[in-house]
C-alpha cells in the first residue's frame, strides 16, 4: 500500500438525508459528532429511509451549532428544528433493534417531512447516543454504541475500490449507469492511496490520532442503487457486486469502523492500517 489519507468526510445529521463534507470532525464512541443523530419515523415508529423513499435523497440537511438541523427540499420553504429540550421518549424501530427517541418539539417539524413524503411522518432526535443502542452484539465489544446509524459508528470506502468497481461496470452490462460517485455509498470517511479492495484485510487502523477497530465488512442495500442527485433508481452497482464482490453471502463494498479513541480527524490525516 502506498501512502494512505484521508480524502474526505462525510457527516448526515439526518439519517437517508443529504450528507455535508466538512474539512474536520470530531470522533465520539457512537460516530462523528452530529452524523445520524435525527430520524424519520412512521406512524407506527419504524425508522424511514431512502430504502422505502428514495425521495429522501434530495433533502438536505444542515447541521446547526448545538446539534439543530435546517431542513430543504425541492419544493419545501426551509425549516429549522432545534434540538428537543429533555422529553419523554418514543419508541423507535430501527431494523432489529428498538431505541428510545425525543420527538421534535415543534410540530412544525412533523407537518413539514409529511408534506415531503405524502405520509405520516415524525421527526425524531436521539438524546442520549451513550446508552440508547448498543452496537450488534455479535460484532461488538462490551459498552459500545451506535447513533441511528444502520449498525455501526462509522462506514469507510476507499477510492481505489470505487475505480475498480466502476471498472468493472463499464465491462458489464449496464455500463451506461456507471461511472457511479462515492455518495452512493454514504460513506463517513473515504481513504485515497491504497490498493483496491486493501481495506477487505484491514482490522485495526488509524486515521490521524485516532484509532479505529473494523468489526465487519459491509453489506450493501437499494440505497446504492439511488441517484443521490435525482432520487432516481438503476441496476448498478449491485448488479456488479454481485457478481464480483459477493462475500459471506453479502454484496460488500467498504468496511465498518468502531472508534477506540476520541479526537478529532481532518482531510489529509495520513491513515495508517495497524493490523
Amino acid at each position: 500500500m502506498g501512502y494512505a489519507q484521508l480524502q474526505s468526510i462525510h457527516l448526515h445529521p439526518v439519517k437517508a438525508c443529504r450528507g455535508l463534507a466538512p474539512r474536520e470532525a470530531v470522533v465520539e464512541p457512537w460516530g462523528l459528532a452530529g452524523d445520524r443523530r435525527w430520524v424519520l419515523i412512521d406512524d407506527g415508529g419504524k425508522v424511514v429511509t431512502q430504502r422505502q423513499r428514495a425521495r429522501l435523497a434530495l433533502v438536505a440537511a444542515e447541521l446547526l451549532p448545538g446539534g439543530g438541523v435546517r431542513l430543504s427540499a425541492p419544493g419545501m420553504d426551509p425549516l429549522t428544528v432545534p434540538v428537543p429540550r429533555p422529553a419523554d421518549t418514543v419508541p423507535v424501530e430501527i431494523f432489529r433493534d428498538k431505541v428510545e427517541a425525543v420527538l421534535a418539539e415543534d410540530d412544525a417539524a412533523h407537518a413539514w417531512c409529511s408534506a415531503y413524503l405524502g405520509a405520516d411522518i415524525r421527526l425524531a432526535h436521539m438524546d442520549d447516543p451513550a446508552t440508547r443502542r448498543p452496537v450488534d452484539p455479535e460484532h461488538a465489544l462490551p459498552g459500545e454504541t451506535v447513533s441511528f446509524a444502520d449498525g455501526y459508528p462509522l462506514l469507510l470506502t476507499t477510492a481505489a475500490s470505487l475505480d475498480a468497481l466502476n471498472s468493472l461496470i463499464a465491462q458489464g452490462e449496464h455500463a451506461d449507469e456507471g461511472p457511479l460517485p462515492m455518495n452512493r455509498f454514504r460513506p463517513n470517511v473515504v481513504v485515497s492511496g491504497t490498493a483496491a479492495w486493501a481495506e477487505d484485510d484491514w482490522s485495526h487502523l488509524a486515521i490521524g490520532d485516532v484509532t479505529f477497530r473494523v468489526p465487519k465488512k459491509c453489506g450493501r442495500c437499494v440505497v446504492t442503487t439511488t441517484d443521490q442527485a435525482t432520487a432516481e433508481r438503476g441496476r448498478e452497482p449491485l448488479h456488479t457486486l454481485g457478481r464480483h464482490r459477493r462475500l459471506d453471502g453479502k454484496l460488500v463494498f467498504g468496511q465498518n469502523l468502531v472508534p477506540l479513541s476520541r479526537g478529532t480527524i481532518r482531510v489529509g490525516d495520513p491513515v495508517t492500517v495497524l493490523d
